[in-house]
């Protein structure tokens, strides 16, 4: 390939002198000589240098001496590009640094200049730790940093001097070095020794200030585009600022280990955390998870309610996957555990208010402390009102009062109680019902063995099953009854200490027996059938049935014969009786016949008990 020259040198932008070859040609008679010169192509030289240099020929013939014009153009041009040859190592801007002293975040090194050149402790294994004054490492000036120190890269720069050295960095994919020298439409100009192009996209920076604010400036790039035949040559220094931020990142991921504490910049907020760059500077891009449950201790419901893009924060690392590199950061993790100072702070049956985070149909749970929650269930959220799920009486972010009903602090549990806030109903229970008496609620459930009903806001009785009516046996109450549905009980007992209350509803229900006690009165005369002698019961009528006082020996109460023996027929009972109430009479020196099963006999009441549903006769 022929090296071509630059027409400009590279470091005063000035034109070169035009090549001596090209100047002779234009001397009359010369072009048949320069024809038979040998061609400085054919030769395998360096390229010509851009800087020119006086032409002075070692050797010179004497004046009075002939010269062949042959022979003494080939010596004057060979001597001219001689003088103009390039140094085998030029292009190579690649130095050895010494350390000379160690920071808490950069290392310094002599480099030969007036002054010293300056990289991170992340570009070094280990961070560095095991780097000592006067360890020696090849090094690339990449810049000044605002301190006027030299920043240095390890990566290997070269500063090409010629198209042959710009083809090598381009095949061989080489960080050059060079110079923005002004701004351009869609980039900018950048000299690497021949004038260059940086698309504005390919340029690193994130508007236009800041690539404004690369003129003048050093800068190391990569030749993505050579025409030689063309001189359109493009670079790309984002390319390489990110391979340099990569390589540094991965440099200071080694040296991070679990546990420990690092400054970071969030870099963006997600619904489920906040991705925190703790690379810094030079190694941007190391990332690190902070997920929402690890902002604090406090339940948030989303990062943006503590944390915002570009906020700079201490975390702490929790976890460092060694297969995935990705890191779990925690920022709640630098305060104290909330739960490690419960059983100071809180106790079982104290009062406490706090803020419901969210309900659940089991219960809602109440932030009563930073970081800490306790758990109200549903049943213990009302004395009277049956809740079936929590959000029927709370709300999320509704603040409530609650009582401390019981703490575990190894299980990190706390169970609140809503409805101990307020007057336990049961209290008042003995001063406002009484035994016998009258009570009126729904049927707030229904169970195998009886119906639950509602007397009271928070109390609650029960109607057992062979209580609920009485002319037939029920296999479940729910033959009878519904839930919800208003019903009339009367009180048989009361337990405030066990929470209980005995119903019964057949006992309002009016029977023959209440119709019997409703049309009679204590002395009315009744004729009835003796069902038992020992101890005596009378049948008045069907279902009714008396208890009997009667003395064997008492003539004055005895109404005579019997009007009918045990083995009568009965379907003669009412004329025999029509026959013995008309007046018969009995005989004067009758004898009172003894009780016997089955016979009908005369008894008058002594007892009516309406309450109690008793009936007690005597013989009449």
């Amino acid at each position: 390939m022929t090296d071509q020259v630059n027409p400009e040198d590279p470091q005063t932008h000035e034109p070169a002198p035009a090549p001596l070859s090209d100047t002779l040609e234009q001397v009359p008679g010369m072009a048949d000589v320069l024809s038979t010169a040998p061609s400085p192509e054919a030769e395998d030289s360096p390229a010509v240098s851009t800087e020119a240099a006086p032409f002075i020929p070692e050797s010179a013939p004497a004046p009075d001496e002939p010269v062949d014009p042959a022979e003494s153009f080939a010596e004057l041009f060979s001597q001219y590009e001689k003088s103009h040859a390039r140094k085998p190592n030029a292009g190579v801007v690649q130095l050895q640094g010494t350390v000379v002293s160690i920071s808490p975040e950069q290392v310094f090194l002599d480099i030969g200049y007036k002054i010293e050149g300056v990289l991170p402790r992340s570009a070094f294994d280990n961070n560095a730790e095991s780097v000592k004054p006067g360890d020696k490492f090849p090094v690339s000036v990449t810049g000044r940093n605002e301190e006027g120190y030299y920043q240095l890269s390890r990566f290997k720069v070269v500063q090409p001097t010629d198209w042959k050295a710009l083809q090598a960095a381009f095949d061989q994919k080489l960080a050059v070095a060079g110079t923005v020298t002004e701004i351009v439409k869609g980039g900018a100009r950048v000299d690497i020794g021949v004038r260059a192009f940086m698309p504005a996209s390919r340029s690193g920076t994130r508007d236009a200030a800041d690539l404004e604010a690369l003129v003048g400036q050093p800068i190391t790039c990569r030749i993505t585009k050579l025409d030689i035949a063309d001189e359109d040559v493009v670079v790309d220094r984002r390319a390489v600022l990110e391979e340099q931020a990569l390589a540094a990142a991965e440099a200071r991921h080694a040296t991070l280990k679990e546990g420990d504490t690092v400054i970071g910049t969030v870099r963006s907020l997600m619904p489920y955390g906040a991705f925190v760059d703790i690379g810094g500077p030079e190694a941007r891009g190391l990332d690190g998870l902070l997920h929402v449950s690890d902002i604090s201790w406090t339940r948030i419901a989303k990062p943006e309610d503590v944390l915002s893009a570009g906020q700079q924060i201490e975390v702490r690392i929790l976890k460092i996957d060694p297969d995935t590199k990705k890191i779990s950061l925690g920022l709640k993790q630098l305060q104290p555990e909330p739960w490690e100072t419960v059983p100071q702070r809180f106790s079982t049956g104290q009062r406490v208010s706090g803020v419901v985070t969210r309900v659940t149909d089991f219960g809602a749970f109440v932030e009563i402390g930073p970081g800490i929650e306790g758990l109200i269930h549903v049943s213990e959220m009302s004395w009277g009102k049956k809740v079936r799920i929590a959000s029927d009486l709370v709300k999320p972010g509704e603040r409530v009062d609650a009582v401390i009903l019981n703490i575990h602090p190894d299980q990190r549990r706390i169970s609140l109680g809503l409805k101990q806030t307020l007057t336990d109903p049961w209290t008042e229970v003995a001063q406002k019902f009484s035994v016998g008496s009258q009570v009126q609620g729904p049927v707030t459930k229904l169970m195998p063995f009886g119906a639950f009903v509602q007397i009271a806001e928070g109390v609650e009785g029960l109607v057992h099953i062979s209580e609920i009516v009485a002319d037939r046996r029920l296999h479940h109450p729910r033959e009878a009854l519904r839930e919800g549905q208003v019903v009339q009980a009367q009180i048989l007992g009361i337990d405030a200490g066990k929470r209980q209350i005995k119903l019964s509803m057949k006992q309002l229900i009016p029977t023959s027996i209440d119709e019997y006690i409703a049309e009679h009165k204590v002395g009315d005369k009744v004729t009835g059938r003796v069902v038992e002698v020992t101890p005596c019961v009378v049948e008045l009528g069907e279902g009714i049935r008396a208890a009997c006082r009667a003395t064997a020996t008492s003539s004055a109460n005895t109404a005579g014969q019997p009007v009918q023996s045990k083995s009568a027929d009965l379907s003669s009972l009412t004329s025999m009786l029509q026959a013995r109430w008309k007046g018969a009479a009995p005989a004067p020196n009758a004898k009172p016949e003894p009780l016997e099963a089955g016979q009908i006999r005369a008894f008058r009441i002594t007892r009516l008990d309406a309450g109690n549903k008793t009936i007690e006769v005597e013989l009449g």
